[in-house]
């Protein structure tokens, strides 16, 4: 396929389009159904007609043998003046297929994450989805080069928990699990979708004071799966929590590791 973005499309200009990172397994897809219902909700939000059936195959007949990461980028296209888009846009779909190996390790050891310094923007009409947009956590992941520091936390402009740079988030605490509400900013993950079908995980507002109470906290997506989360640091590095590994970590990665075929540590 042609892999060059022409320098007038509006994904490459303007970030105008949206993108699924989807774990393939022997060339099948984990969690397809959640990637493309969120495909699908971005394409009606942005006006962006969504791809063909077959268009949205073509990657998979590509796909090899073992763990890939199947990266599907959909722009508007190109044309328009300016901001102004095109009347009856032409998208623009485009693949990668990479090799993929989990962070085992991170699995069974838990992860150290931090608190982040930036506050993501409050823009309720792209809540939720994965826009080709994500300057914010660019920034935010340029916070930090210490290789032992996995994630970083991100707040909104009013200082409500939404979720980690490329994770969602989830907790237990005072008894019921618990995940941030994405209905002002933030990505709605695909194996969150798939959490939440399944188990009753309650979306709440919440600070970061609030939140250090809970008894147990994971990081998940639909590529890596699930990682406890053992320390949690402030913005300058200096401890603000501590949680041992579980028996109540152990139950909830299961969950989630079924639904990728992954083992559970």
């Amino acid at each position: 396929m042609e892999t060059a973005w022409p320098l007038d499309d509006r994904g490459v200009a303007y970030g105008d389009g949206l993108f699924e990172t989807v774990l393939l397994r022997n060339g099948r897809p984990l969690l397809w159904d959640e990637h493309l219902s969120r495909l699908v909700r971005g394409c009606h939000v942005l006006g962006i007609p969504m791809p063909a059936e077959h268009e949205l195959a073509a990657p998979l007949a590509e796909a090899g043998s073992g763990l890939e990461v199947l990266k599907l980028m959909l722009t508007r296209g190109s044309g328009g003046r300016g901001y102004r888009p095109p009347v009856s846009p032409a998208p623009r779909l485009r693949w990668q297929l990479a090799a993929f190996a989990p962070a085992e390790a991170r699995w069974r050891q838990g992860v150290r994450v931090r608190h982040c310094r930036l506050r993501l923007g409050l823009q309720p009409v792209l809540a939720g989805l994965k826009h080709l947009n994500r300057i914010e956590n660019v920034l935010a992941r340029a916070e930090w080069d210490d290789e032992d520091i996995a994630e970083g936390l991100l707040c909104d402009s009013d200082g409500r928990l939404v979720e980690a740079t490329a994770m969602n988030l989830f907790w237990r605490r005072a008894g019921r699990l618990e995940t941030p509400r994405l209905d002002r900013c933030g990505v709605a993950g695909a194996l969150r979708a798939a959490l939440m079908e399944r188990m009753e995980i309650h979306e709440v507002d919440i600070h970061p004071d609030e939140f250090e109470a809970a008894e147990a906290v994971w990081l998940g997506n639909s590529v890596q799966g699930v990682w406890p989360v053992v320390r949690l640091d402030d913005g300058a590095g200096i401890e603000r929590r501590r949680w041992s590994l579980s028996p109540l970590h152990r139950t909830f990665q299961a969950e989630a590791h079924r639904l990728l075929d992954y083992p559970a540590p």
